[in-house]
This record gives C-alpha cells, sequence and structure tokens, in this order.
C-alpha cells in the first residue's frame, strides 16, 4: 500500500472537505478521465479508477472514518478494519449519480413502492398594482385529477384487484448487475413492469383507463397577500396532483404577474412617481394634491422650488409581506410645468414679471462708479 497516493490527495481536497467537496471533486476527475472521453488512453484510465476508488471510500462515512484512522491498510486486511473488497462493493450510487449527470446515461436512483407525494401543479394569475398593494382573493378554475369514483382510485375494474407484480415481488424496484472496471456492478433500478407501484393491473377501470384518477374541473380559492411583487408566487398545499401509494398530494404553485400602472412604479416596497406643479406654486409655494395608493394627499410645496425637486412621502408605499403595517416610502418628483399657450393679458404680466426681476438685479449689482475705482486701484497695484 506503500504506493498508493492518499485518497484526499487524489481528489484535491482537504481532510475537512465535506460530502458535497468530495463528490463535486470527484465529478471533475471523473469527467475529465473517463475512458469514454478517453479511449485508448491508458494514463487517464489509470487515474479515472484511482478517483474512483477514493471516492467509493471517502464518500461513505464508514469507510472514511476507518480511512482516516488505519489508512489504506484498512482495506488491506492488515489494519484494524478488517478489509475491503474493491470488486464486490456497490458501485450503482455512484454511477447512478455521477455519471448519468455527466453522460447522459440516465441517473440511477433507489426506489421504493412505500408512499409518495404527488407532483406539484403550477399556473398563474393576473392581478392589479392596486390589488398588489392591498391584497386580493382570487378564484381559480383548474383541471385537477380526482379519485375516479368507480374503481376507487385502485384503477382496476370493479370486481376485480391489483394484482403483486412478478417481476419486482411488489418491490417496485429490480436489480441489475454488469461488469465494470472494479468488477461487477450492482443497479438498483424501476421496475419496467409495474413502474415502480408493485401492483400490476390486469383488468383495468373503463372510465379511468387503470390510473385510478379522472381529470375534473375544480375551483379553488387563493387569498394574495398584501404586498406581494410580479413573479412571485404562492403555495398552496396538498392541492397538487393525487400522491402515489397513499402518498399526500402535492402542491399547487401561483405565479402573480402584476400589471403595470399608468403612473406608479415599484422598487421593492417604495413607489415612485411625478407630480406636475404650477410656476406659480413653485415660486410662492403653497398645497398640491399628489396622487398615491391611498388617494390623494395634500402635500406644502415650499416657496422657490425647482423642478426636479424629489419629495418623500413616508409610509404610503408598499406593505411588507411579512408586517403589512410596516410599509415602504413614496417618493414624488416634482416637475414645473411651462405653459404652451398664453392669453394676452398673461403674457403682459409675464413681461411686467420679468421687467420687475431685471431691475431688481440691475439694483443687486455694484454702482458703475464704483466699479471704475475699483478698476483704478486694480491697475495700480499691478504697476
Amino acid at each position: 500500500m506503500a504506493d498508493k497516493r492518499d485518497y484526499y490527495e487524489v481528489l484535491g481536497v482537504s481532510r475537512s472537505a465535506t460530502e458535497d467537496d468530495i463528490k463535486k471533486a470527484y465529478r471533475q476527475l471523473a469527467k475529465k478521465y473517463h475512458p469514454d472521453a478517453n479511449p485508448g488512453d491508458k494514463n487517464a484510465e489509470i487515474k479515472f479508477k484511482e478517483a474512483s476508488e477514493a471516492y467509493a471510500v471517502l464518500s461513505d462515512q464508514d469507510k472514511r472514518r476507518q480511512y482516516d484512522q488505519f489508512g489504506h491498510s484498512a482495506f488491506d486486511g492488515a489494519g484494524g478494519a478488517g478489509g475491503f473488497d474493491f470488486n464486490s462493493m456497490d458501485m450503482g450510487d455512484i454511477f447512478g449519480d455521477i455519471f448519468g449527470d455527466l453522460f447522459g446515461g440516465g441517473r440511477t436512483r433507489r426506489t421504493s413502492s412505500g408512499p409518495m407525494k404527488g407532483p406539484n401543479v403550477r399556473t398563474g394569475v393576473r392581478i392589479t398594482f392596486q390589488e398588489a398593494v392591498t391584497g386580493v382573493d382570487k378564484e381559480l378554475e383548474l383541471n385537477l385529477k380526482e379519485e375516479c369514483s368507480t374503481c376507487h382510485g385502485t384503477g382496476a375494474k370493479p370486481g376485480t384487484s391489483p394484482e403483486t407484480c412478478k417481476k419486482c415481488g411488489g418491490k417496485g424496484q429490480v436489480v441489475y448487475t454488469q461488469q465494470s472496471l472494479f468488477g461487477m456492478v450492482r443497479n438498483v433500478q424501476t421496475c419496467p413492469d409495474c413502474n415502480g407501484t408493485g401492483k400490476v393491473i390486469k383488468e383495468k377501470c373503463t372510465n379511468c383507463y387503470g390510473s385510478g384518477y379522472v381529470s375534473r374541473k375544480k375551483k379553488i380559492q387563493v387569498s394574495i397577500p398584501a404586498g406581494i411583487d410580479n413573479g412571485q408566487s404562492i403555495r398552496i398545499r396538498e392541492k397538487g396532483e393525487p400522491g402515489i401509494n397513499g402518498g399526500e398530494r402535492g402542491d399547487l404553485l401561483v405565479e402573480v404577474t402584476v400589471s403595470r400602472h399608468p403612473i406608479f412604479q415599484r422598487q421593492d416596497y417604495d413607489i415612485y412617481s411625478t407630480a406636475p406643479i404650477s410656476f406659480a406654486q413653485a415660486a410662492l409655494g403653497g398645497d398640491v394634491r399628489i396622487s398615491t395608493v391611498d388617494g390623494e394627499v395634500i402635500y406644502t410645496v415650499k416657496p422657490g422650488t425647482q423642478t426636479d425637486t424629489k419629495v418623500r412621502l413616508k409610509g404610503k408605499g408598499v406593505p411588507t409581506l411579512r408586517n403589512k403595517q410596516v410599509r415602504g416610502d413614496h417618493y414624488v418628483t416634482l416637475v414645473v410645468q411651462v405653459p404652451a399657450k398664453l392669453t394676452n393679458e398673461q403674457k403682459e404680466l409675464l413681461e411686467k414679471f420679468d421687467n420687475a426681476m431685471n431691475k431688481r438685479s440691475e439694483s443687486d449689482s455694484p454702482e458703475p462708479e464704483k466699479e471704475k475705482e475699483k478698476e483704478k486701484g486694480k491697475k495700480k497695484f499691478w504697476k
């Protein structure tokens, strides 16, 4: 065993590596050195076999514990662990889980004929922006599987019953063995005759054709909480497809689509919008009406407000999903509107206003004589 490399070194992981770390490292090496990807390359075949041997030990908690304590001698009969035969080990889980993904061969899974939860059902619902803010109840109509009233879910013709599958003996799975680089490998697969149920129906129900279920339209009430955002889903327990062998039904997943609002835009739990104000309101200040999801509110504009000024309406945003009493804010951009058309009277008033502003600007500027004195002073200084 002196020639064997340390298994952790082979996989390139530390001794404190997690199961996921070990599995990820082996995936990379297996994909790189697999014989199918390197036909005729003996060096790649050796490295692949070395990595697989390391993974077979380190992926098993008991074997890893033995290896950490005794090293390679744990599996040669010389150590305290009593030895380990790689040619007889079951590599079904390793190949099924790893190579099914890497080389498209289909993943091997261990299955049983016990109760299994049914598949989930996905659907969607569209709501308005306002409904997303306040919450709403919706009624959905879906085609869902229900137990067949003729055979009561057995799938067998009335007066008959399903029989135990002869191929798997009612276990729902069969074991296949095949030769590999490591010897004989055992693969556990779903029984093809009974599809994992452990039962075979000789005479099928004519109403459900042996499935045990029929599809019916059903109305489902969905309570959409306040604060939900576009693309989020609501899970309704046990409203999906029926379970297998007495298992519980799957869940109903309802994806919510929120329609756009003509005025408001949402970001997280905050709302953004713009509000027009007149030139006089911007200059003089005053009260303006601003639309929010709660209706119109009065906001007092400060005198001298410039266009594109942003103001915050605290607590006027969207309620949070965890607590609808806690809300985001509403940010409003005030836009000063310039009138496109003016009457003669309005033009005269604006001209008077403009002249008055110009006179004020002139009065605020320094007197011409004083400006000349300053200039003379500057010239003397530089001479």
